[in-house]
């Protein structure tokens, strides 16, 4: 326990060493010792520095009181400088300095993953959360980040990124990742200068002559390779957020309406761009308590089977029991919400971007997981380029879901 002090109070005095800094390049040498310090702790020496980073670089009550004491009497711009200045934790100075090191943003992003964890147990650590997330929403604006396609000839560091990060379908090796870079498909990730290896978020599409319904067929590594000129359809069915420690830091929305701007350049015959969607939280939704009463005895079955961990053959069901799933994942999608908005999470992101709901497709992914998250059910959202702004706006002021008129009837 001593040692775990002792380390935890060399890093925090390093801190304190670095806010204290006048001098530009002794301030980047005093920043990478701190953060070399703040690496080698061992989880309970960071527990310590966490707490110290509550308590020691927060703002000065007497401080904030007195410039809002001053501002009250004269809300002049002279006094609300002051104020604001009171008001900022010395965190956020310690982490802009901490990112003059070589590598200092990387670090500060692995640490707020590493705090995220913590927040559950230790809610007072929400403000260093806040700091955190406030200087990357400035730091990963989408004017510095950069759109790259990826393809085989990427550098295989990048390349790698992209199998260990996909969390949608995941990639089987290099034989399925360059199946899903040929010809036919597209892979896009937005990168930042800083981290010119590490992809923030990546998208992967599939070039197709029509709507897809069914995701098995875009990942199958022995699908023969289309015509990407002839294709009509952009189907966006993988999107990955990679670095955990960006969470709240939305780059999907730009990433997706870019990639639409450059695929119709590209193409010019693309005149449908739409996702093939899981959604995620179905099942977990069915099978809450208030649910009990309009599931059929064979949907419960079924419904507990997957609950236990087994695989029901969904497939199989009958024309009724089929007709009653698409039934509850329509009113899932359509009308489950929480505080006002979709209680699923991708049909969030989606509708807030402006796009529609299109269609429900059955046995859309008829793996493990599609089974045990919606029961195989898969959804298409269409990005309808003149439409965006104007869903969106319906969605943003009225909570207005935009869907087609056919929704509902299961493909």
């Amino acid at each position: 326990m001593r040692n775990t002090k002792q380390a935890a109070g060399r890093a925090l005095a390093l801190c304190h060493a670095l806010l204290a800094e006048a001098g530009e390049v002794s301030g980047r040498r005093v920043a990478a010792y701190a953060l070399s310090a703040y690496q080698a702790l061992s989880p309970d020496a960071r527990e310590l520095f966490f707490d110290s980073l509550v308590t020691d670089f927060a703002p000065d009550p007497k401080e904030v009181d007195g410039a809002a004491a001053r501002y009250r009497a004269e809300a002049s711009s002279a006094n609300l400088i002051r104020l604001q200045a009171a008001v900022e934790p010395p965190r956020q100075e310690l982490f802009r300095r901490a990112n003059m090191a070589l590598g200092g943003t990387a670090v500060l992003l692995e640490m707020r993953r590493e705090l995220l964890n913590t927040l559950a147990a230790h809610p007072e650590r929400a403000g260093i959360d806040a700091d955190l997330i406030h200087l990357f929403r400035s730091w990963f604006n989408r004017g510095f980040l950069v759109l790259q396609r990826i393809d085989w000839r990427t550098p295989a560091v990048i390349l790698e990124r992209l199998i260990q990060y996909e969390a949608v379908h995941e990639i089987q090796g290099w034989r399925d990742l360059r199946r899903r870079l040929e010809g036919d498909r597209r892979c896009y990730a937005f990168f930042h200068p800083v981290l010119p290896d590490e992809p923030l978020v990546f998208i992967e599409v599939a070039l197709t002559r029509g709507l897809s319904a069914a995701v098995q067929p875009l990942l199958d590594p022995d699908s023969p390779i289309g015509d990407a000129t002839q294709a009509t359809c952009a189907i966006f069915y993988s999107i990955t957020n990679c670095q955990e420690g960006l969470k709240g830091v939305s780059f999907g929305n730009f990433l997706i309406k870019q990639v639409v701007d450059d695929l119709g350049r590209e193409l010019p015959r693309l005149t449908t761009f739409a996702t093939l969607s899981p959604i995620p939280g179905f099942c977990q939704w069915l099978l809450q308590k208030e649910h009990a009463r309009i599931r059929s005895r064979e949907l419960d079955a079924m419904l507990t089977a997957v609950r236990k961990g087994r695989l029901p053959d969904v497939g199989a069901a009958p024309p009724g029991l089929r007709n009653e799933i698409a039934r509850h994942c329509v009113e899932y999608l359509l009308r489950a919400r929480r505080k006002g908005a979709p209680l699923d999470s991708v049909a969030r992101f989606h509708l807030a971007n402006g796009a529609r709901l299109e269609r429900l497709n059955w046995m859309g992914d008829p793996s493990k997981q599609g089974i045990r998250r919606s029961l195989g059910l898969m959804v298409n959202y269409v990005y309808r380029p003149d439409d965006l702004e104007r869903n969106h706006e319906a969605y943003a002021r009225r909570g207005k879901i935009v869907a087609a008129p056919r929704f509902g009837r299961p493909r």
